[in-house]
């Protein structure tokens, strides 16, 4: 079984799932992927069930609109457009958040679970995990994914260590 199929599997058509939403972005426009999906196209793959994307803003309303007629379940959060598939265990996330705007410029194509993709660069995923693991409005279990991504990403990239927190440092560096 590949990792792709046992992706597919564990999220009962996520996969399915993850390419309509890929679709759907690349015909509106610019996107980019974040999140754990991001990292692990930098990084050994972990299993994670979001798939956090950033669309321009304006193009918000044209996506929810493609979502639904493709069958997805859509809702509005305060800080982003939430949509799945009935039956899959995939959770879509389209940040309203601001700040991660400009990570468009700079995304590049990748392979997110052996799709096409556009994923942040380097420095703006480290930058957007930074964000999430700082929230303390977030639940600790989520903040410390984020920790062991922005690990994850330093043991694989040294350049990434000069951008994490004191506290991430020390923690790298044993001490």
């Amino acid at each position: 079984m590949t990792a792709q199929e046992a992706y597919d599997a564990a999220s009962k058509g996520g996969l399915n799932d993850l390419e309509t939403v890929l679709a759907i972005c690349r015909r509106q426009g610019d996107y980019c992927v974040i999140g754990g999906l991001a990292v692990n196209a930098y990084a050994r793959p972990v299993y994670t069930m979001d798939a956090d994307i950033v669309i321009a803003s304006a193009k918000l309303p044209l996506v929810r609109a493609d979502l639904l007629a493709a069958g997805f379940t859509v809702h509005d959060e305060t800080w982003s457009l939430n949509a799945q598939k009935p039956g899959s265990d995939l959770r879509i996330q389209f940040t309203k958040d601001p700040r991660y705007q400009p990570f468009l410029a700079a995304a590049a194509p990748a392979k997110v679970l052996g799709c096409d993709a556009r994923v942040a660069s380097l420095r703006d995923l480290v930058a957007g995990k930074i964000l999430a693991w700082s929230d303390p409005r977030r639940r600790l279990s989520k903040r410390k994914k984020d920790e062991a991504d922005l690990i994850r990403l330093a043991e694989d990239y040294s350049e990434v260590r000069a951008l994490l927190p004191e506290e991430l440092r020390r923690q790298l560096s044993g001490g």
